[in-house]
């Protein structure tokens, strides 16, 4: 049993790299589908005629191709890192570049997926915490595509956390209700804050509800630190990416990637985190 717990961060790490796989599917797949359902949901409302076009394509049912040509690709055209590698970054028919996003979320989510195991063993709070992390990398991804976090990824996770509560898991129930409250109030209070100010959106509702979702698994207690980790993190890297574009501060930065990250971080190190702000703070 000890010979499989060492082991076990690195069977994390292959599983997550074929989970990173799947959540690339997602990233690109979801938003559409989304969109898609949005609009016929709307037309129903107004009394329209239905569209004729086909819906995008399925998250699980259809299998991956080259968006470019439609070629489908073989199971060893599919291996992740390994196959975006030996085809050097293009589609084997069409030669079409393969977009980088595909080997970095792979590798981002099998790193993440052995560092939990790392940190938590094979463990129901070592469990919770991957599923956590790849709700995370999806919802990320999509944001830093799209500007907004889809419904979807956000409410399941702020459940995920609260019956992750409720066995006593990361933080106790009270301190986990009262996360999710304190997090969606807190960036709806600032969003209403600024809109008022300036009649402008600050950011979006998906905001609200992730950090809502990071509050039922950190905390209340964990909701500073995360917002704070946020905040310097999108300025440093936000700022960084507007100089290098040559796009002014007007330009909308999605904040959702930073929420994730402060949030993992959070739950990562949680304990050490907040015991360091204390003492920045001068407080004991």
């Amino acid at each position: 049993m000890q010979d499989l717990a060492e082991f076990a961060p690195a069977l994390a790490l292959v599983f997550g790299l074929l989970v990173g796989s799947f959540l690339n599917v997602v990233i690109l797949r979801l938003p559409p589908r989304l969109e898609f359902g949005w609009r016929r949901d709307a037309r129903e409302v107004l009394e329209l005629p239905a569209e004729t076009g086909a819906p995008p394509v399925g998250i699980v049912v259809e299998p991956s191709h080259c968006p470019k040509c439609g070629h489908g690709l073989s199971w060893y055209e599919n291996i992740p890192l390994l196959s975006w590698l030996l085809l050097r970054g293009r589609c084997r028919d069409c030669k079409a570049p393969i977009s980088i996003q595909y080997p970095l979320v792979e590798a981002l989510t099998g790193l993440v997926s052995a560092w939990v195991i790392y940190r938590f063993g094979a463990t129901a709070a070592g469990g919770f915490a991957l599923v956590f992390s790849w709700f995370l990398i999806a919802a990320a991804g999509i944001d830093a595509r799209t500007t907004w976090l889809p419904d979807p990824l956000t409410l399941p996770l702020l459940w995920l956390g609260l019956i992750a509560a409720s066995f006593g898991v990361f933080v106790d129930p009270v301190s986990a209700i009262w996360g999710a409250v304190g997090g969606y109030l807190s960036l709806w209070s600032i969003f209403w804050g600024f809109k008022l100010l300036t009649g402008k959106d600050g950011m979006g509702y998906g905001d609200f509800k992730l950090l809502a979702a990071l509050g039922a698994f950190t905390g209340w207690q964990g909701l500073l630190p995360t917002v704070l980790m946020a905040s310097l993190i999108g300025a440093v890297v936000g700022g960084l990416a507007l100089w290098l574009q040559d796009q002014d501060r007007q330009t909308p930065i999605p904040f959702g990637p930073f929420l994730a990250f402060g949030g993992w971080m959070q739950l990562m190190f949680g304990g050490d985190l907040v015991a360091k702000y204390f003492q920045l703070m001068g407080m004991r």
